[in-house]
């Protein structure tokens, strides 16, 4: 059996107007417009929903006291200024993330907690970190980071590391990427997803060498062979060890002496210590013209649209190589650029933005784990990212994960979606560790018209007004008419107010950013 109303919310995420249930309906949806708190405007929401997790109305209040989204992201650019108690708290669920690379290898030689659980755990704090944070633009920034330097979750020894390499990412997120790859490039994580670790003079492995340039800097077509070689004795040195402490160092009498030349960068290379020679290396690779090309297109895909035009990525490029590499230049000008302005709707949430943004949008409440049971929200919002299709950092390839639309657009992930909505507005699922507002407390008076009432949630969930397309797929799958009158007694509130949730968050005002 289907569920109800379904016509109706496929021809909402269409954008059209669904079939009537009735043939001689003639009812006007004319959207109705309930005087709550003042909304922001259509470039504000624009701006603060591609650079958010989700649109509350606590967030767009926070918005209007800053003075308008722009100087709400301005702000947002000077995080340590920003108190994010509820967020930082996160830290105490999960004890095991803050101990060292060492004592994580032994509980899981010991089999107190292996690896993939520390994984698992590491994930679930992304996840409620995300929902709760105050600084979400360094929450996406650090997202984009981890994952354009990609060392997934699910490796091997690379665990005993990998929240250590969040940390440090996460706190140079706004600054320079000159820093940024340097930090990646030489962390130990990423040296023992990549082999660098067991990398030596003797014996160059290639692997972070290769992708550092294919992946992580100037792109294909830029670099030889031999390029790739030079590339991986430079990097020698960067020793982890995998057979007994998991300590990191650098280890001078692994490193590869000689001259070195890799595309327009040479040097002499006669230092046993090449730490030197590292910086200076990965500095040219991160004020290349190349790289400036990969880094000004990925961001203007991730925050603009799936084609951004070449004059805004040749623009986001220039600035990017006028500020030594700086961050925070490039993404004031790409806010700036006609193309953002221009591009609203154009970007489908992934997976895990719309659990994200699901959660947000119907306040809901997670409670700290005691004794952590399996079915606990906490780990259940990482089994819902799954079903719709990812979770966070799990790809399990060192080129990280999709931006365009097309990867997060099949039937599959629709329907998914459109379950998660379905369980997430009920209530039903998951039941332990949060708390729901109820169904009678989302009426904002005891007695509402119901083009009122929808108007009023599309407020609250989407941070917008309601359209007629809206307001009739709303009639029909709840089966009221506009004028049709609710009060907290009525069966839609008493037995059917999911219908109504989730057919909001079933539209494309939703699912997109």
């Amino acid at each position: 059996m289907g569920i109800p109303g379904t016509a109706s919310r496929r021809a909402l995420l269409r954008g059209g107007a669904a079939s009537p249930a009735d043939p001689a309906d003639r009812t006007t949806y004319r959207p109705a417009h309930y005087r709550g708190a003042r909304l922001l405007s259509a470039a504000d929401r624009h701006l603060v929903t591609r650079f958010s997790t989700g649109l509350t109305p606590a967030l767009t209040a926070e918005v209007r006291n800053a003075g308008g989204a722009r100087r709400w992201f301005e702000r947002q650019l000077a995080p340590g200024r920003i108190r994010d108690r509820a967020a930082d708290e996160l830290a105490g669920w999960w004890p095991s993330l803050g101990l060292s690379a060492h004592e994580l290898w032994r509980r899981q030689e010991q089999e107190v907690e292996l690896g993939w659980q520390v994984m698992e755990s590491y994930q679930r704090w992304l996840l409620l970190r995300r929902l709760r944070t105050r600084r979400p633009v360094q929450e996406l920034m650090t997202a984009f980071w981890l994952d354009h330097l990609n060392v997934p979750v699910n490796g091997d020894a690379a665990f005993t590391w990998r929240f250590d390499y969040d940390r440090r990412i996460r706190s140079r997120a706004l600054g320079s990427f000159r820093d940024i790859l340097h930090t990646a490039v030489t962390h130990p994580a990423m040296g023992i997803y990549l082999d660098n670790a067991v990398s030596t003079k003797r014996h160059p492995n290639e692997n972070l060498g290769r992708e550092l340039l294919e992946l992580h800097t100037v792109g294909r077509g830029q670099y030889t062979e031999d390029d790739v070689k030079g590339s991986a004795r430079i990097l020698t040195g960067w020793h982890v060890d995998l057979w007994r402490t998991f300590a990191a160092e650098y280890s001078p009498e692994d490193h590869w002496v000689g001259r070195v030349k890799v595309m327009g960068f040479e040097h002499r290379n006669a230092d046993a210590d090449g730490r030197a020679v590292t910086r200076d290396y990965l500095t040219y690779l991160a004020r290349h013209p190349a790289t400036a090309r990969r880094i000004a297109h990925k961001l203007a895909t991730r925050f603009v649209r799936d084609d951004p035009p070449t004059a805004l990525v040749e623009r986001l490029a220039s600035v990017y190589l006028a500020n030594d590499t700086q961050i925070r230049p490039v993404l004031r000008a790409l806010v700036e650029s006609a193309a953002f302005r221009e591009s609203r709707g154009a970007k489908v949430r992934d997976p895990i933005e719309d659990v994200v943004a699901t959660y947000k949008a119907l306040a809901v409440q997670v409670q700290r784990p005691k004794g952590d049971p399996g079915d606990h929200a906490s780990r259940a919002i990482l089994w819902q990212c799954h079903g719709l299709g990812a979770e966070p950092h799990g790809w399990p390839r060192p080129d990280g994960p999709p931006l365009d639309n097309e990867s997060w657009s099949s039937p599959a992930r629709m329907l998914a979606s459109m379950d998660l909505h379905w369980t997430m507005s009920g209530g039903w699922w998951p039941t332990k560790g949060i708390s729901y507002r109820a169904p009678k407390d989302w009426l904002p008076r005891a007695t509402i018209r119901f083009d009122l009432l929808v108007d009023h949630l599309a407020q609250q969930l989407l941070g917008t007004r309601s359209t007629a397309t809206l307001l009739r797929a709303c009639c029909e799958v709840t089966g009221l008419r506009p004028g049709s009158r609710v009060t907290r007694g009525s069966d839609l509130v008493r037995w059917n107010f999911h219908r109504l949730l989730s057919t909001i968050l079933d539209s494309p005002a939703h699912l997109s950013r």
